[in-house]
C-alpha cells in the first residue's frame, strides 16, 4: 500500500476504512487495521500522502483519519520534521482549506481548522508570521466570515490555555500574543454583530403598542437612565436569516470563550455590550424562538462569564452597572404581562437553555456583585426584587424554582450579614426589604401547601432517593423550609405569626378527626368515605405534616438571647405539640381503618411522626426551660414533660410502623439527654418503656429502635442532672438502676458463658444474632457517655464488665466468625475511647495481649484475602484499637510498641504491601503515623534542652532499623495509584515534620529525604496523582528548605542527570530556569515549570527521527 501510486493509496485506504466500520468487522481484523493505519501515520513522507486523500477523497472516514495524521505530525513530531516541508504545509494547508471550506461537512472542517490552529501553536509569530493575520482576514471578507469566526474560536481555544505539551515559556508567550490582539479582536466582533444588526434592524416592521407598554417604559425608565440606550432596548427584534444567524452565534461563541480569560478592561467597550444585549433580547420574545432563540442563549453565556469574575476594575465598575440594568430590562420583558397567567405561559414557551442562562445570571448578580451595585442611586433594588419575585413564582419547572429560590436565600444570607455589620441600621434596612420579605414568605409557604398548590406538588417523586438520600418532595421543602427560616431570622413576629396561623388550620382538621371515628367492637374506622371529602382530607394531612417540619425547622429561633423574648410564642408551640401527639397516641389514628388506607393511612402515619420529631426539635428550649424553672414553679414544664412521655408507650410496639416507631424514640432519646429531667424516671410512661425493654419475653423491636431505647433509658441514669450538686444527684440508686438494666439487657448473651460454641447451622446463627444484638445496644450506650464526666463511666463499666469480660473469653472462640469478631471488636474500640481508664490496667493489658496473640499472619492472612469485606472490617478494627493504645500518654502501654511495630511490619505490611485494594492500608498507615507521633520519643530520645536547638538533627537515635522500615513503607505508598491514601500519608509526613522536625534529622536528611523528594517530584511528572499538585509542591518545599543550599547545588543537578530521555543541553536549561528562590509561591512555581518542560522536552525527543543528530 505504502509504495504504490497515490491514486491506488487512497482506493486502498478507502477500502480499509469501508472494512473497519462494517458490522461483520470482527475485533481482530480490526486491530489488525488499526496497526496497519499506526504504522503508515508514523512514517515520515506520510503527510504527503493525506494532503493528497484530503483533496481528492469524498469519504469521511478517510478525510478524518488523513487529518488526524497532520494533527499527529504537528503536535507529536514537528521538531523532526525538515524546515522546508513544514513551510510547504503551513502554505498548503490553509490553501486547501480556502478552497474546500464550503464543501466540506463542518465537522470535518473545524478539525482542519484545528489542525491549522496547532501549527500556529507551534511557530506563531517566529516561523509563521501570518498565522494570526490571515484571521483577521477571513473575518474581514464577506464570504469567509464564519470560517474565520470558526478559526478565531480554536485559536482562543488552543493558545489561551495550551495543554502541557508546551514549555512554559511558549505559554507565558502565546497569551502575551493573544492578549495584544484582544482589542483588535473584539472591535472585529463588535462590528460584526452590530453591522447584522443594523441591517436586518432597517427593514424590522413597527408592532401595535404593548397594552403594558407604559408600565414598561415607567420601569426602563428606572433601570436604564440612559434615554438613548432606553430607546435602542425598546427596538422591535430583526428577523435574521439562516446565514446571519450563524454568523452572528459564531461571533457570540467567540466573544463568550474571549470573556472566560481575557481580564475587565476598556477592551469591552459600551457599543459591544449594547450589542450583546441587542442579542440577549431575542432570548425572551417568544416569536423568534425557533429562529434566533439560541442567539438569546449565547449572549446570555457571554454576560454570564463578565458576571462570574469577582475582581472587578475600577474603571469596569461603569460599565457593571450598565450591564445589569440591561439585563433587568430583559427580566422585565419576561416578566411583564398583564397577569400571572400569562407570565408562566411565557416562561413555558421561550427555551429552556435561556431560562437557565438567565437564573444563572441572576445567582451571579446576587451572590458577587449586589454588595457593589446596592448602595448605587442609580439602581432600584427593590424594583429589582419585584420582578426577581415574578420570575420566581412563575417558572414553569420544579427545578427552575428551586433554582431561584436559592437566589433568595443568597439575597436573604447577604441582609443578614450586612445586618448583624451594621447592628445601628438594622430597622432601616429591614423597614426598606420587609414587604418583599412578607410576600416572600407568605408565596413560600404557598408553594408547599396542597391548599394552594396542589396540581405542581402531586408532580413530584417521594418515593426513589436521589444521591442525598431524599426524595424530589424531600428536596423541594427542604429548599422551601430553608428560605422560610432565613426569614424567620429577619423578620421573627411575622414569619412566625404567619406560620402558627397556617398550622392552626390544619390542627384544628386533625383534631378534629376523632368526632368522625366509628367503633364496632374492637375495631375503629374513620368515617369520612366521601370521595371529595379525603381528597380533601389528604390535603390537609400533607399540609399539615410539612408544617409540622416548618415549626420544627424554626426552633433554633426561639433559644439564645432571644429565649425570653420569644418565650410565650415557643410555648405556645411546644403545648400544641404536646397535645397533638398524646391526641395522636391515645386515639391511634395510625391504626384505623380508612376508605383509601393507601393514601389516608401513610398521610395519618406522616403527621404523626412529624409532630413528634417537631417536639424533638424544642429539646433545647425544653433544657433552657427547665434550666429557668427547676427552682420555682416547675409544674408547667413538669406537665408538659409528663404529658409528652404519655404519647410514647402505645408507639413501642412491634404493631406500630416503624417510622412512627423511631420518631418515638428519638424524642425520649433527646429529653433523657439534652433536657434530662431529675422526674423523668419517675414517670410512669417512661418505667412502661424499661419493663418493655427489659422485659425478655416481648416481642423484639427491630435492632434501630432498640438500640435508641436502650440509649434512652442508660442516658436517663447515667447522665448528670444540670444545676443539681453534686451530692444530690443519687449516683448509689441510679448504678443499681443501671445495673438492673444492663442485666436485662444481656440475659441471653450471658447465658453464653461457658458454652462452647453450637455446631447446627441454625443454632449458630441464633448464637451469633445474640451476640451482635447485644453488643451493638452496649456499643451504642458506651459511645453515648464517652465525653462525660468520671461518675457516669464508672457507673457505666460497673454495669457492663461482666459483659466485658465475656467478650474477651468468647473473642477466641469465634475468631473465624468475621460477623461476630467485627461486632466484638467494634465494642472493644468503643471501650478503648471511653471507658479506657475505668477498665484499668490489667485488664486493658489483657485485651491487648489477646489480640496480638490472636492476630497472627496466618489468621491475618485469612481475614484479609476471604471473600468480600467483612475481613478487611476485622482487621481495620483491630488496627483502630491499637491506634488508641499507642496514643496513651503515660508508661503504662509502652512495652506493648515493640509487639506492635512487629505485627504492622513484619506480619501485615507484607500481605497488603503489593495487594492494589486501599482495604486496611488506609488504618495501618493511620497506626504508623500515631505511634511515631505519640512515642517520637521511642526514637528520639532527646532532651528538652537539646530539642530547642538549632542542631537538634543530631540527636542520638534507638529502634533506628524499626524507624527505618515504617518509613521506607511510607515511601512505597506513594508508588502506589490510590489517591486517597498518596493524600493521607503525604499529610502524616507533613504533620510529623511540623511537631517533630522529621525532615531535619540527620538520618531522615542522609539516607530518605532526596529519595521522598525525587518519588514525588516523579509523581508530578508522570501525572498519576494530579489531584494533589498543591499538596506535593509544598511537600517538596518544605523537604527542601531544610536545606536549600544542597538542594539547588547537589540534588537538582543529580536529579536531573539521572532523568531520562533528555539531552545535556535540555537538562542545563531546565536546571537554569530553575530560580533559586526561597519563598514558597516562587519554589513551587519553579517546581510545576520544571516538571511541565521536562515533559515537554520528552515529547519533543521523542518525535524527532531515528538516528537524530542533536547540537
Amino acid at each position: 500500500m505504502f509504495r504504490a501510486s497515490e491514486e491506488a493509496s487512497l482506493r486502498a485506504l478507502e477500502s480499509l476504512m469501508s472494512e473497519f466500520f462494517h458490522s461483520s468487522t470482527g475485533n481482530e481484523r480490526k486491530r489488525e487495521i488499526e496497526s496497519l493505519l499506526n504504522n503508515f501515520a508514523q512514517q515520515l513522507g506520510a503527510w504527503r500522502f493525506c494532503f493528497y486523500f484530503l483533496s481528492s477523497s469524498h469519504s469521511d472516514y478517510v478525510l478524518m483519519y488523513s487529518l488526524s495524521v497532520f494533527e499527529n505530525l504537528i503536535n507529536k513530531m514537528w521538531l523532526g520534521v525538515p524546515s522546508d516541508e513544514k513551510i510547504e504545509i503551513r502554505s498548503s494547508l490553509p490553501k486547501l482549506l480556502l478552497a474546500q471550506h464550503k464543501a466540506l461537512p463542518s465537522f470535518i472542517c473545524n478539525k482542519l481548522c484545528k489542525v491549522i490552529v496547532d501549527m500556529g501553536r507551534q511557530d506563531w509569530p517566529m516561523f509563521y508570521h501570518d498565522f494570526f493575520t490571515n484571521i483577521l482576514q477571513l473575518i474581514q471578507t464577506p464570504s469567509t466570515t464564519p470560517l474565520g469566526l470558526v478559526m478565531l474560536k480554536t485559536a482562543s481555544e488552543e493558545l489561551a490555555c495550551p495543554r502541557e505539551d508546551l514549555s512554559v515559556a511558549r505559554k507565558e508567550e502565546l497569551r502575551k500574543l493573544l492578549l495584544e490582539q484582544v482589542p483588535t479582536v473584539l472591535g472585529l466582533l463588535t462590528g460584526v454583530l452590530e453591522s447584522i444588526w443594523d441591517k436586518h434592524s432597517v427593514t424590522a416592521a413597527t408592532p401595535p403598542p404593548s397594552p403594558t407598554a407604559s408600565d414598561a417604559d415607567d420601569l426602563l425608565s428606572n433601570l436604564v437612565h440612559t434615554p438613548s440606550l432606553a430607546k435602542q432596548l425598546s427596538q422591535p427584534s430583526p428577523s435574521l436569516e439562516a446565514e446571519s444567524e450563524r454568523i452572528c452565534a459564531l461571533a457570540l461563541e467567540c466573544l463568550s470563550h474571549l470573556f472566560s480569560w481575557i481580564p475587565l478592561s476598556a477592551s469591552i467597550t459600551p457599543s459591544l455590550l449594547t450589542t450583546i444585549f441587542h442579542f440577549a433580547r431575542l432570548g425572551c420574545d417568544v416569536c423568534s424562538r425557533r429562529t434566533s432563540g439560541i442567539l438569546g442563549v449565547l449572549a446570555m453565556s457571554c454576560i454570564n462569564e463578565l458576571m462570574c469574575k469577582n475582581c472587578v476594575p475600577l474603571e469596569f465598575q461603569e460599565y457593571l452597572l450598565r450591564v445589569c440594568q440591561q439585563t433587568f430590562y430583559l427580566l422585565q420583558r419576561i416578566t411583564r404581562e398583564a397577569n400571572a397567567h400569562s407570565i408562566r405561559n411565557r416562561l413555558e414557551v421561550l427555551d429552556e437553555s435561556y431560562i437557565e442562562k438567565f437564573t444563572d445570571f441572576l445567582r451571579l448578580f446576587v451572590s458577587v456583585h449586589l454588595r457593589r451595585i446596592e448602595s448605587n442611586a442609580q439602581f432600584p433594588v427593590v424594583e429589582f426584587l419585584s420582578l426577581l419575585f415574578k420570575y420566581t413564582f412563575h417558572q414553569p419547572t420544579h427545578e427552575g424554582y428551586l433554582s431561584c429560590l436559592d437566589i433568595w436565600a443568597l439575597f436573604l444570607d447577604y441582609l443578614t450579614n450586612k445586618i448583624r455589620n451594621r447592628l445601628e441600621d438594622r430597622e432601616a434596612i429591614l423597614s426598606r426589604y420587609e414587604d418583599a420579605l412578607v410576600l416572600l414568605l407568605t408565596e413560600v409557604l404557598n408553594r408547599i401547601q396542597f391548599r394552594y398548590n396542589q396540581t405542581q406538588l402531586e408532580e413530584l417523586d417521594d418515593d426513589t432517593l436521589d444521591d442525598d438520600q431524599q426524595t424530589e418532595w424531600q428536596r423541594y421543602l427542604r429548599h422551601s423550609l430553608e428560605v422560610v427560616a432565613k426569614i424567620m431570622e429577619l423578620l421573627p413576629t411575622h414569619a412566625f405569626s404567619t406560620l402558627f396561623g397556617a398550622l392552626q388550620e390544619n390542627l384544628d382538621v386533625y383534631l378534629g378527626l376523632q368526632q368522625c371515628i366509628v367503633t364496632n367492637g374492637a375495631d375503629q374506622r374513620l368515617n369520612v368515605t366521601a370521595e371529595n371529602d379525603c381528597r380533601r382530607l389528604h390535603c390537609s394531612l400533607r399540609d399539615l405534616s410539612s408544617l409540622l417540619q416548618a415549626v420544627g425547622r424554626l426552633a433554633e429561633y426561639f433559644i439564645g438571647d432571644v429565649f425570653e423574648a420569644r418565650f410565650n410564642d415557643a410555648l405556645t408551640v411546644v403545648e400544641r405539640l404536646v397535645k397533638v401527639t398524646l391526641y395522636g397516641s391515645q386515639i391511634k389514628l395510625y391504626n384505623m381503618e380508612t376508605a383509601v388506607p393507601s393514601v389516608l393511612k401513610p398521610d395519618l402515619v406522616d403527621v404523626h411522626a412529624q409532630s413528634l420529631a417537631a417536639l424533638q426539635a424544642y429539646s433545647h428550649w425544653l433544657a433552657r426551660f427547665y434550666s429557668e424553672v427547676q427552682r420555682q414553679n416547675p409544674e408547667q414544664f413538669i406537665s408538659i414533660i409528663s404529658t409528652a412521655m404519655e404519647a410514647l408507650p402505645p408507639l413501642i410496639s412491634t404493631k406500630v410502623q416503624e417510622k412512627l416507631l423511631l420518631s418515638a424514640c428519638h424524642l425520649l432519646v433527646s429529653i433523657a439527654t439534652t433536657v434530662r429531667p431529675v422526674f423523668l424516671i419517675n414517670i410512669p410512661a417512661v418505667q412502661k418503656v424499661f419493663s418493655r425493654v427489659t422485659d425478655s419475653s416481648a416481642q423484639r423491636l427491630p435492632e434501630e429502635a432498640q438500640v435508641l431505647l436502650c440509649r434512652a433509658l442508660s442516658n436517663v441514669l447515667l447522665l448528670p442532672w444540670p444545676n443539681v450538686p453534686e451530692n444530690e444527684q443519687q449516683w448509689v440508686e441510679r448504678s443499681n438502676h443501671h445495673t438492673n438494666l444492663l442485666s436485662g439487657l444481656t440475659r441471653e448473651y450471658r447465658m453464653l458463658k461457658g458454652s462452647a460454641p453450637p455446631q447446627r447451622k441454625g443454632q449458630m446463627e441464633a448464637t451469633k444474632r445474640v451476640i451482635c444484638q447485644t453488643l451493638s445496644i452496649l456499643r451504642d450506650i458506651v459511645e453515648n457517655i464517652s465525653g462525660e464526666g468520671t461518675k457516669s463511666r464508672q457507673i457505666c463499666y460497673q454495669s457492663m464488665q461482666e459483659a466485658a469480660q465475656l467478650s474477651l473469653t468468647l473473642f477466641p472462640v469465634y475468631i473465624h466468625q468475621s460477623d461476630v469478631t467485627e461486632e466484638m471488636l467494634s465494642f472493644f474500640l468503643a471501650l478503648f475511647h471511653g471507658l479506657r481508664v475505668q477498665m484499668g490496667v490489667p485488664f486493658t493489658e489483657q485485651i491487648i495481649q489477646t489480640f496480638l496473640n490472636m492476630f497472627t499472619r496466618e489468621q491475618l492472612a485469612e481475614s484479609i484475602l476471604q471473600e468480600g469485606s467483612a475481613g478487611c472490617h476485622v482487621v481495620e478494627k483491630f488496627l483502630k484499637i491499637l491506634q488508641v493504645v499507642v496514643q496513651e500518654p503515660g508508661q503504662a502501654f509502652k512495652p506493648f510498641l515493640p509487639s506492635i511495630l512487629s505485627l504492622c511490619m513484619e506480619q501485615l505490611y507484607p500481605i497488603i504491601a503489593e495487594r492494589p485494594s486501599p482495604d486496611v492500608k488506609a488504618e495501618l498507615f493511620e497506626l504508623l503515623f500515631q505511634l511515631l507521633h505519640h512515642n517520637w520519643r521511642y526514637f528520639f530520645r532527646s532532651s528538652v534542652l537539646a530539642s530547642v536547638q538549632r542542631d537538634a538533627g543530631d540527636e542520638p537515635m534507638e529502634n533506628q532499623a524499626q524507624f527505618v522500615v515504617v518509613m521506607q513503607a511510607f515511601g512505597q505508598s506513594f508508588l502506589q495509584p490510590d489517591i486517597h491514601l498518596f493524600r493521607q500519608n503525604l499529610s502524616y509526613l507533613e504533620t510529623l515534620n511540623s511537631k517533630h522536625k522529621l525532615y531535619h534529622k540527620k538520618l531522615f536528611r542522609a539516607e530518605m529525604l532526596p529519595q521522598f523528594v525525587s518519588v514525588l517530584l516523579q509523581v508530578l511528572i508522570h501525572k498519576s496523582h494530579d489531584l494533589l499538585q498543591e499538596e506535593i509542591g509544598i511537600a517538596i518545599y518544605n523537604m527542601a528548605s531544610v536545606d536549600f543550599s544542597t538542594f539547588f547545588s547537589s540534588f537538582l543537578p543529580e536529579f536531573l542527570g539521572s532523568c531520562q530521555g533528555l539531552d545535556s543541553g535540555q537538562k542545563n536549561v531546565l536546571a537554569r530556569n530553575f530560580k533559586m528562590e526561597r519563598d514558597l509561591p516562587s519554589f513551587t512555581q519553579s517546581v510545576h515549570r520544571l516538571v511541565n518542560d521536562l515533559r515537554y522536552y520528552r515529547l519533543c525527543n521523542a518525535s524527532l527521527p531515528p538516528g537524530t543528530v542533536k547540537l
